[in-house]
Formats: structure tokens, C-alpha cells, sequence
């Protein structure tokens, strides 16, 4: 009988109708509900699992409406006819552990792109109790309820279901809009709606580009220290590399920098140390690019992130912007999770990317883009925006303070609020021994030395971030980090 070995232990954020349908589906499939005997009533199975009689009824109709199961008068819910095969679609456990003519995967290898070298971070960040780590956000800033109704006029019943259908290699055109309107002109750019592709995130975009424009006779020159997945997605294509220092100008353009014929940079706040390319600096570049038919990769990653007051438009809406790829994420200050960026360039080039994107995945869901046009178009997204960079300078602030009270021997080497705090400790700390013993203590904190790429890296550099943390932790947890230094 099923009540004989049916338990559930609920998760308390999760309602109780799905995790109880859930797991009933999954003994369904699982072929461990007996064939020609009756569930347990409503009653004696809500009394089993402490919930409420009401729950179980609704669990078990939803279940006979879909073909699950069967109500029988006065007798009870039985597994339907369709599923008392189900059990003969377990594999056996011992076969799991079977070899038979097992292929020499090994041998068949192009490549190996597990062989690259990662930035490692643990992937149970959010269990620490104080995670300065780079890249997360709380998920208690997201606006939710803005979000729902973006969602719930996109499914009203008047409305055309354009969403449903596949556009073949097009992007939602109300969402390229938005972006030509309403995003790239606070960064300084005009753009045609013929020059925007819709991307899965800059990295999405990096791997686009890299594919189309690069192969083993290309030189990039890259930031070091750097973006350690751009510099992979070059390496997987065999391109020379050559890494440029930075300094508290941006990239450093030598000798190496003028014999490439690409260059990727995040002048807005370099990644990771947070500089903000000098407007010299910029000027050079453009000036470089121009002279020796240079094309720029421009990652404006932090470009909604960036609550820099003062901060400098995009190299792509200078003179020289038709030689300027650029690229930059809405999914940064929204949500880590929904892997939307956009990627804008000449038409040519578009139109290339995109025969390009069809053949890895014809377009990112048209579901997707049409909610977050719809969320833009509403002026959800600026007015989000207006409170995120409130939020985010408001922490900031509080972090610099403690920083200077608690790590007055760190070093701030990025400019004033910038997305991520890039620090300098003294020659005789690793960082990665720091991290060891501040995690003990329940602080995450990221070292530095896996964003270099020198034969031996400093180790003595740390990345710190704010956008996962409550503005009331940052103190305490800069406090017992200055503590792990001890």
C-alpha cells in the first residue's frame, strides 16, 4: 500500500498542493503506487503528511483531470490503465553501473574545454552568512510584483500569442526597440534596429563573435588581470593573445597592443579591478584603432549595474564606433538567472552573428524577450533601476567605511562605486589562505590571483562583492574578516 512507504518532507517556501502533486507524480513514474489498489483516502493521507484534507482532494482531481489517475464512486483515486506499465521504465539499478561497449570518449575529443581554467566560486554561496562574492545578487531586490504584471498582460486573452510561434533568426522587434529607445541612448548610443542582436549574455555574444571573426592567425590583446571566460573562448579558437597590464588609466597600449587586430576592453569598470578608463586613455585608443584598422570589443557588462554618477558614455558612441563591437547584459542588475544581453554592431556584421546564432539556437525564447520588453515599455525597468543604483550606492558607502576602519593595510585599487571592490592586501598575505580561513568564520570572499595570467600570478589580490549581502551584514562581515587576517 502506498501509505506503507509514502513520506514527504516538505519545503517550507514551496507550497504544499505542488510538492504534494510532485511527489505523487514521481511515485507514479516510478511505478511504486500498486496497480489495482485504492490511494489512500483524502482523509487518511492528510492526517499521514499533517496537511490539510482540502489539499490532498485538490492534489488528487488536478491529477484525474490530467490522466493520472481515476476516481471510482464510493471506492476511491486509482492509477490509471495508461501508467500500470510504468515501473518496466526503470532501468535496473545494476545496469546503471554496467559498461557494455562503453565508446573511448577520449579519443573522439576535438577539444577540451574542461581543461580551461575557471574562476572557481562555490556554488553554495548563498548559505554563507556573509557572501561578498561578485556576480550574485539578494533576491529580495527583485521587483516581483512589477515582473508578475509584466507577465500577466502578456498572457491576457486579448492579446495575439506571438510568443508561441518560432521566428526562425528574429528577435522580438518590441524589444529591440525598447533597447534602440530607451537603453543604448543612456550609454550614448544610436543604433538602427538592424544593428542589435539579442544574445543569452555576453558570454553568449563573446562565443558568437569569437566563432565568426576569429582563428589560430588573430592577435587579441586582453586585459590582465582580466575576464578569464573571454579569454577562454579565444584560446578554444586558437587566437594569439597577448595580455595588457592595467594601470589606473585602463589598458595599457604598447607595442603588442598596436600589432593586434582586436582589442577586448571593459573601459566602464574594468574586470575586475573596477578602473574606469581614463578619458586619455580612450582618446588613444580611438586614435589606434583608427590608424591600424583595429576592431574594439567593448564589454559594457555592469552598463545598468553602473551607478557611477559621473560615469563616461560607451567607446561605441564615439567617432570611431562603427570599428567598436559592443556588448552588454540586462540580466546584471534584474537577475543573474535570465541570461538576456545584446550585442550591437554594424548591420553586416549582425546579419553574419545572427545566420550564425540560428545554427546553435535559431534565437533566445520569444517568451522571454517579450515579457522583458513589455517590463521596459511599462517603465518597471527605469524606475527599478532608480532604486537598485540607491541600494547600490548605499552599500557601497557603507563597504568603503569599513573597509578603511577594519583593512586600513588593503589597498581600494578601482575608482570611487564601482560594481565590485578590487583589493590590494599586503605582499605577505595569500588570499587564498585568507578565503580558507574566512569561510571558517562564514564569510565568502574571492582571491584575486585567478583573474591574472602570468606564469605566477600575485596572490595577494582579492575580489570583494556587495549585491548578495544585506547592507546590515557588510560591517559584521568585514569585521571577521579583518579578524581572519589575525
Amino acid at each position: 500500500m502506498l501509505d506503507h512507504h509514502f513520506h514527504l518532507d516538505f519545503e517550507a517556501p514551496r507550497g504544499l498542493q505542488e510538492q504534494l502533486r510532485e511527489a505523487l507524480l514521481a511515485s507514479i513514474h516510478t511505478g511504486t503506487i500498486p496497480r489495482n489498489e485504492a490511494l489512500p483516502s483524502c482523509r487518511k493521507l492528510s492526517l499521514q503528511l499533517g496537511v490539510s484534507r482540502n489539499t490532498v482532494a485538490l492534489v488528487y482531481e488536478g491529477l484525474v483531470e490530467d490522466g493520472y489517475l481515476i476516481s471510482r464512486p464510493r471506492s476511491g483515486y486509482y492509477l490509471h490503465d495508461a501508467y500500470h506499465g510504468a515501473a518496466a521504465l526503470e532501468t535496473p539499478a545494476a545496469m546503471l553501473n554496467e559498461d557494455i561497449d562503453a565508446p573511448q570518449w577520449d579519443n573522439r575529443f576535438t577539444h577540451r574545454p574542461s581543461h580551461l581554467q575557471g574562476v572557481l566560486r562555490p556554488s553554495n554561496w548563498m548559505h554563507y552568512e556573509f557572501p561578498f562574492v561578485y556576480g550574485q545578487l539578494n533576491t529580495r531586490l527583485f521587483p516581483l510584483e512589477q515582473w508578475r504584471e509584466s507577465s500577466r498582460q502578456l498572457l491576457g486573452g486579448r492579446r495575439d500569442r506571438h510568443w508561441l510561434g518560432d521566428r526562425y533568426d528574429q528577435d522580438d522587434p518590441m524589444l529591440i526597440e525598447q533597447l534602440r529607445t530607451r537603453v543604448l541612448p543612456k550609454r550614448g548610443i544610436h543604433a538602427r534596429s538592424d544593428e542589435i542582436l539579442i544574445t543569452l549574455g555576453s558570454q553568449n555574444a563573446l562565443f558568437l563573435i569569437a566563432q565568426l571573426l576569429f582563428d589560430a592567425r588573430t592577435r587579441v590583446a586582453v586585459e590582465n588581470p582580466g575576464y578569464r571566460e573571454a579569454v577562454n573562448v579565444f584560446l578554444r579558437q586558437g587566437a594569439q593573445l597577448s595580455y595588457q597590464a592595467i594601470d589606473a588609466e585602463g589598458i595599457c597600449l604598447d607595442a603588442n597592443a598596436a600589432d593586434s587586430d582586436y582589442l577586448y576592453v571593459t573601459p566602464s569598470h574594468q574586470g575586475p579591478t573596477g578602473v574606469t578608463m581614463s578619458r586619455a586613455r580612450r582618446d588613444a585608443l580611438i586614435e589606434q584603432i583608427q590608424q591600424r584598422d583595429q576592431i574594439v570589443l567593448e564589454d559594457d557588462y555592469d552598463a545598468e549595474f553602473n551607478f557611477d554618477r559621473h560615469a563616461l558614455p560607451a567607446l561605441k558612441s564615439s567617432r570611431a564606433g562603427s570599428r567598436v563591437i559592443y556588448m552588454s547584459s540586462l540580466s546584471k542588475p534584474l537577475s543573474p538567472g535570465l541570461r538576456l544581453g545584446y550585442l550591437v554592431a554594424d548591420a553586416e556584421l549582425i546579419d553574419e552573428l545572427r545566420a550564425l546564432r540560428r545554427l546553435m539556437y535559431r534565437h533566445p525564447p520569444s517568451s522571454l524577450q517579450q515579457q522583458v520588453a513589455q517590463f521596459l515599455s511599462q517603465g518597471h525597468y527605469d524606475r527599478y533601476l532608480r532604486l537598485f543604483a540607491e541600494e547600490m550606492y548605499r552599500r557601497w558607502e557603507t563597504m568603503d567605511a569599513r573597509l578603511r576602519r577594519e583593512l586600513p593595510t588593503c589597498r581600494r585599487v578601482g575608482g570611487d562605486h564601482a560594481s565590485v571592490f578590487w583589493l590590494e592586501a599586503p605582499e605577505t598575505v595569500d588570499t587564498q589562505r585568507l578565503a580558507w580561513q574566512a569561510a571558517q568564520h562564514g564569510v565568502l570572499i574571492e582571491p584575486g590571483f585567478q583573474h591574472f595570467f602570468d606564469h605566477v600570478p600575485p596572490r595577494n589580490f582579492m575580489r570583494l562583492g556587495f549585491g548578495a549581502i544585506d547592507v546590515e551584514r557588510i560591517g559584521t562581515g568585514i569585521e571577521r574578516l579583518a579578524r581572519a587576517f589575525g
